[in-house]
């Protein structure tokens, strides 16, 4: 089970983030001020920890700058859009930084990127009779090896860890391509088409007209 504390003063975002966090099985664990947070912190138990700046007895900066030592990476979460911001908390130590407003799936992408990075995620995922090692970047359907390019693992691997939900065409070029890529829609396509083909998943990872794509839990398919 992944752990993650939120030091987020906004009751209402907090718990938002942590019911967002549950559709993908995340643990969360909120706090309410800088000082709380930085303590909560400092056990040790969390594989990441989502920040907000604008805190309460300790901001965000401050909290960060004692709790380095302590290994777990970072996401800062901030209204504040100023660059200076931005490059403080990287400086720090930060893995990422996301602007509020954001939506579910955002957070989740980024959340996901963070913690493969971090080597957080589970290494061995099942669907089916696909098993994917996410640590070796291996792939095996009936037993067998089955040859994917590196963005078509990456595709697969996001599709796994968020199944049943709606995902946009440009929410799965961000998390997969990156948030600078400046390719287009059309390249999800042909990378969808292909995962399809290879994993025989005709029938269980959908076309949503005008929006994306969604992967159906093993129940549904």
């Amino acid at each position: 089970m992944i752990n993650i504390l939120i030091i987020e003063d906004d009751e209402n975002i907090a718990h938002m983030i942590k019911a967002t966090l549950s559709i993908v099985d995340y643990k969360g664990h909120c706090c309410y001020d800088g000082i709380s947070g930085a303590e909560e912190a400092m056990k040790g138990s969390y594989d990441l920890i989502l920040l907000d700046i604008m805190l309460p007895g300790m901001d965000g900066f401050q909290v960060m700058d004692k709790i380095k030592s302590c290994g777990t990476p970072v996401i800062f979460l901030t209204a504040k859009q100023d660059v200076a911001d931005k490059v403080k908390g990287l400086r720090l130590g930060a893995e990422d930084y996301i602007v509020k407003p954001f939506e579910a799936l955002e957070l989740l992408a980024r959340v996901d990127v963070v913690l493969r990075r971090s080597h957080k995620t589970h290494e061995m995922l099942t669907y089916r009779d696909i098993a994917i090692d996410t640590s070796r970047h291996t792939i095996t359907k009936g037993g067998e090896p089955v040859q994917l390019t590196p963005k078509e693992f990456d595709v697969i691997v996001y599709f796994l860890q968020h199944q049943d939900i709606a995902v946009t065409r440009e929410r799965l070029l961000s998390a997969v391509w990156g948030y600078e890529f400046g390719g287009e829609s059309r390249t999800v396509d042909i990378h969808v088409q292909q995962v399809r083909r290879k994993l025989d998943l005709k029938d269980c990872l959908i076309t949503i007209p005008k929006l994306g794509y969604r992967l159906e839990s093993e129940g549904k398919s």
